[in-house]
């Protein structure tokens, strides 16, 4: 170690205040021992007395050898000693020393010898308990390479905070020789680097006494000018045999590599957080546009401070979209979503609305070649580019929109449209990791999308599939008024196989049915189909409603479904009512005057089955009274028992209304949720008074 003049005079004591420490380096407890050319103690430092259990008062002026050594070592320590005093080179090690309570401890060492200015020798030991040292490298080992390989640079200060020594490594460190240092200030040695907190730091060292450790300082030295490097640095104050304050030592690791890998390891864990939160947070349903709205709210603010999300008109309409020779891009805004109030959304095209963008703008280029693009500096050129129009563009730039980058919704090779994102408050440019962060994003919100795209395409097939297998309006029937309802599945789950008749008998009787085919989707639609043509079929042979559902049982069979069903047959002029039911829920009987009750009637097995008769049950069914017929869908819920739904539909019943059709509209009304899961068909009936003769039964 270089060194120039003898340690400055000392004024008063600062005034002690509390320490404060933190770090690696207090983690480890590095202790500084300074031993004179004769092997006696001169410098002891507050981790010496945590590492060997003498305080400063009881080594200080010891030989250091008989204090800290077992009488086996002393002959090798004192020949080491003798290679660092006699030829200046360092040893490093561990070694067994003897603690204060008499045990053995194994301490790490790094000892050099220092030359002071009177041409006096120290050596200079940095020590720390071994076994706590290599717990630290194996942790530090897991992100980053070990400190160990830093060089480590070692600086005397006088109490002005003036250099008296340097080491070889700091020269290299600082790119200024050591003589350069001497008797000057850091700012002075380093002025390329901002130092207030570290002076502030080194004073409060001086104070107290409480050692600064692992103090982090950025900067550029005269060794290195256009980088930016990171050190830190630990600095102790120096005392001596008798307390009085000589100064601080200093300890500074360059820790440029750690400190450039934390960086990019916090970035990496951020990225790596937000798209775990955009795979929890994307998709949760299978509606397009709130799969946009949640891609925008994922990405803001952690990501961008817009956010705008547009899709190909065409592909939400399921047709080919444009080809890469058409001159514009047809969108439909899904979401826009900002961090902060701005005028960049006004810039932005409003959810819902369409959008036609020219060859010259930069979300078309992306969907036209399915390639991200980046402007990391957005200039006045680059605003007519990504904005619609003239007046968007001078939003964008009262809003300070200074970076934007714009990627492809790609699901199965195919481009949907593109994900929008711009920075005005974040201050940071988009790079590449961000490109690479909002592609992934992009594509896991893309599938959700095409999912959504491609359900809602065949939820509306199935739908219409439906609804054109189901009969329009009821028929007028004599002496019987009717009303029915159908109503598909929530968005979140396909429609069903639930369907319902009413069919004319001859002598004016008339057939009621309400059937439910087990499943989803289109096939479970086309079998409901053919159960009720089936169904119509068998009724045209006015054969009893148990041999009805016998036949249709062994037509279910073939078709390997399952299926429910309650068959009835009214004749107003008798004013009976014939019934028989496949499995399905009873139905509920208003008779006038008397509250509503559930038929007791054998409820048989479901269609499909196959070789299980079915009973027919006679009840009266006198004018005024009501009949409901119902699919499961309309009382089954995943939140309430059967039975209390049941309970809530008869009181619901109980409650008179003006007509058939609102009393239908009350119950879907009262007993639906959006999110239900399960279609449901309901058919209500209401025989009225007759007028006229009878007419004959046909033979």
């Amino acid at each position: 170690m270089r060194t120039a003049g003898p340690f400055g005079s000392v004024g008063d004591q600062p005034d002690a205040g509390p320490p404060q420490r933190s770090g690696l380096l207090d983690l480890l407890g590095v202790a500084a021992v300074v031993l004179d050319s004769d092997g006696h103690i001169v410098l002891w430092s507050p981790q010496a007395e945590e590492l060997f259990g003498y305080t400063a008062k009881e080594a200080l002026g010891q030989y250091a050898g008989r204090l800290l050594v077992h009488e086996q070592h002393l002959d090798l320590v004192i020949r080491l000693f003798a290679e660092v005093m006699g030829t200046g080179s360092s040893w490093a090690g561990a070694f067994p020393i003897r603690h204060k309570d008499g045990s053995t401890r194994l301490v790490e060492f790094r000892n050099m010898r220092l030359l002071d200015v009177r041409g006096d020798l120290y050596a200079l030991g940095i020590a720390t308990d071994e076994a706590v040292l290599r717990q630290v490298e194996r942790d530090v080992a897991l992100s980053t390479r070990l400190v160990s390989q830093s060089p480590i640079g070692v600086a005397v200060f006088d109490t002005d905070l003036r250099y008296l020594a340097v080491n070889p490594a700091l020269e290299r460190m600082n790119g200024v020789p050591a003589g350069d240092h001497f008797g000057r200030s850091v700012r002075e040695v380093l002025p390329l680097m901002d130092l207030d907190a570290l002076e502030t730091a080194l004073r409060q060292v001086l104070a107290t006494g409480s050692p600064l450790v692992d103090a982090y300082t950025l900067g550029r030295t005269p060794a290195d000018p256009d980088n930016e490097h990171a050190w830190s640095v630990s600095c102790y104050r120096l005392e001596d045999p008798g307390g009085r304050i000589l100064g601080v030592a200093g300890l500074i690791v360059d820790v440029t590599d750690r400190h450039r890998e934390a960086t990019e390891t916090a970035r990496a864990r951020r990225h790596l957080a937000l798209i775990a939160d955009g795979t929890a947070r994307i998709g949760t349903t299978l509606e397009v546009e709130r799969t946009a709205r949640e891609l925008a709210d994922v990405t803001v603010p952690e990501l961008a401070d817009v956010a705008a999300v547009d899709v190909l008109d065409a592909v939400l309409d399921d047709r080919r979209p444009t080809t890469p020779g058409d001159h514009h891009a047809l969108f439909r805004a899904l979401a826009v979503r900002a961090a902060h109030p701005t005028e960049a959304v006004r810039a932005a095209d409003p959810p819902g609305r369409l959008a036609s963008y020219g060859p010259d703008r930069l979300v078309t280029q992306c969907v036209r070649t399915g390639r991200p693009i980046l402007v990391p500096h957005v200039g006045e050129r680059d605003l007519t580019r990504i904005a619609r129009s003239p007046e968007a563009a001078a939003l964008l730039a009262r809003a300070g929109i200074h970076s934007y980058l714009t990627t492809p919704l790609i699901a199965r090779g195919e481009v949907l449209g593109a994900l929008c994102l711009s920075r005005a408050r974040n201050p940071l440019p988009f790079d590449e990791d961000d490109l690479t962060l909002a592609a992934e994003l992009a594509d896991r919100a893309a599938v959700c999308i095409d999912n959504a795209r491609l359900y809602q395409s065949l939820r509306n097939t199935a739908v219409t599939l439906q609804r054109s297998l189901l009969p329009g309006r009821p028929p007028h029937r004599t002496g019987l008024e009717t009303a029915t309802r159908y109503q598909p599945a929530g968005t979140t789950s396909e429609v069903g196989g639930d369907w319902f008749d009413v069919i004319p008998l001859a002598a004016d009787k008339t057939a009621l049915v309400v059937g439910d085919v087990m499943g989803s989707g289109i096939n479970a639609a086309t079998t409901m189909g053919r159960l009720r043509t089936a169904t119509s079929t068998l009724a045209d042979l006015d054969i009893p409603p148990s041999d009805v559902l016998r036949h249709i049982d062994k037509i279910t069979v073939g078709l390997e479904y399952y299926a429910t069903c309650a068959y009835a047959v009214y004749d107003p002029h008798r004013a009976v009512c014939d019934i028989a039911i496949a499995g399905h829920l009873p139905p509920v009987l208003i008779r006038t005057g008397e509250p509503p009750e559930l038929l007791d009637l054998p409820t048989g097995v479901p269609l499909g089955v196959g070789g299980v008769p079915f009973e027919a049950t006679t009840f009266p069914l006198h004018p005024g009274d009501r009949l409901v017929l119902y699919t499961d869908g309309l009382v089954e819920t995943r939140h309430q028992p059967i039975d209390a739904r049941l309970d809530l539909l008869l009181r619901l019943l109980g409650t008179p209304d003006r007509s058939l059709e609102d009393t239908c509209d009350r119950l879907l009304d009262a007993l639906r949720d959006p999110d239900d899961h399960d279609d449901v068909a309901v058919l209500i009936a209401r025989p009225l008074r007759l007028e006229g003769p009878v007419p004959p039964t046909p033979a």
